[in-house]
């Protein structure tokens, strides 16, 4: 599905005492970039906000002036934007998945789907809309009152008519405060599900993108560790990553290629495993 994304990275972060709050880090990683992480296939993104570096490219915008409030920015963002399906997000969601996201693109609503939190409120800013009928409530609210600048969202998507996508537990969770900071950051290291935010947070540093199997890699690294020793498991897992990166770069499909990679180191380990309990119980015996 063809869409262009904006990200609202502006606002004076009054509750965060002034900070740049896309730049605050969740798992090691900015808001922004974890934000930018869940719109990949984006055609354009364009960012309302102060430059600053990002994970991926992206085009700069702003509003004018600057601090007119979230109409006046997505006004600003629109314009750099010709797609006729546009995801609009704010720059502080740490937990917006892809899901989510593709919930949102591919709800039924007429002018486009807003994400509603488990609490039941509405989200504005984590949604996707029709571009024309966007655009023409923006140029009346324009008309109306003379500027975009200082109005509220509510008084844009009121006009639209919206479909309405449930949040996931997460999705829709900001960073307001430094509370909501802490918050986010002691989430992402809860044991249900350190695991997958650590893995998602290294395929973005190192700018992959490759489903992994966690389970079939820690039993890989298990075999590896109890039928060898136990420096071979990382050593192992390396050398699949390897082998599975090689497969690709020959046109095999990424995610089969590091399955059948694990598969077979996972063999190995386990028949090098048998081989070593068969000698022990042989000189057990003879003994």
């Amino acid at each position: 599905m063809s869409y262009d994304a904006i990200v609202l990275a502006g606002g004076a972060a009054r509750r965060l005492g002034g900070a740049d709050k896309p730049a605050l880090s969740v798992g090691g990683r900015a808001l922004l970039d974890r934000v930018l992480d869940a719109c990949p296939d984006a055609r354009t993104t364009v960012v309302v906000g102060g430059r600053r570096a990002t994970a991926r490219p992206v085009r700069w915008t702003r509003e004018d002036p600057p601090g007119g409030g979230p109409v006046a920015a997505l006004d600003a963002g629109l314009r750099r934007t010709t797609a006729e399906l546009v995801l609009v997000l704010s720059a502080d969601l740490p937990f917006l998945d892809r899901e989510t996201v593709r919930a949102l693109l591919e709800a039924p609503g007429a002018d486009g789907a807003m994400l509603r939190d488990p609490d039941g409120r509405d989200q504005p800013l984590v949604a996707a809309y029709r571009a024309e009928p966007l655009r023409r409530e923006i140029a009346l609210l324009a008309a109306e009152h003379g500027t975009l600048t200082g109005l509220p969202l509510r008084a844009l998507t009121a006009e639209l008519d919206l479909a309405r996508v449930t949040s996931r537990p997460l999705a829709s969770f900001d960073c307001d405060t430094w509370d909501d900071l802490a918050a986010a950051r002691a989430r992402i290291r809860e044991h249900g599900s350190v695991l997958d935010q650590w893995i998602t947070a290294v395929k973005s540093e190192l700018g992959i993108d490759l489903p992994v199997d966690t389970k079939t890699l820690l039993d890989l690294a298990r075999d590896a560790a109890h039928g060898v020793a136990r420096p071979a498991a990382p050593l192992t897992t390396f050398l699949v990553g390897y082998a599975a990166a090689h497969a690709a770069a020959t046109g095999a499909d990424p995610a089969q290629a590091v399955a059948e990679a694990s598969r077979k180191a996972a063999d190995l380990a386990l028949r090098w495993a048998d081989e070593a309990a068969a000698d022990t119980a042989e000189q057990n015996g003879s003994g």
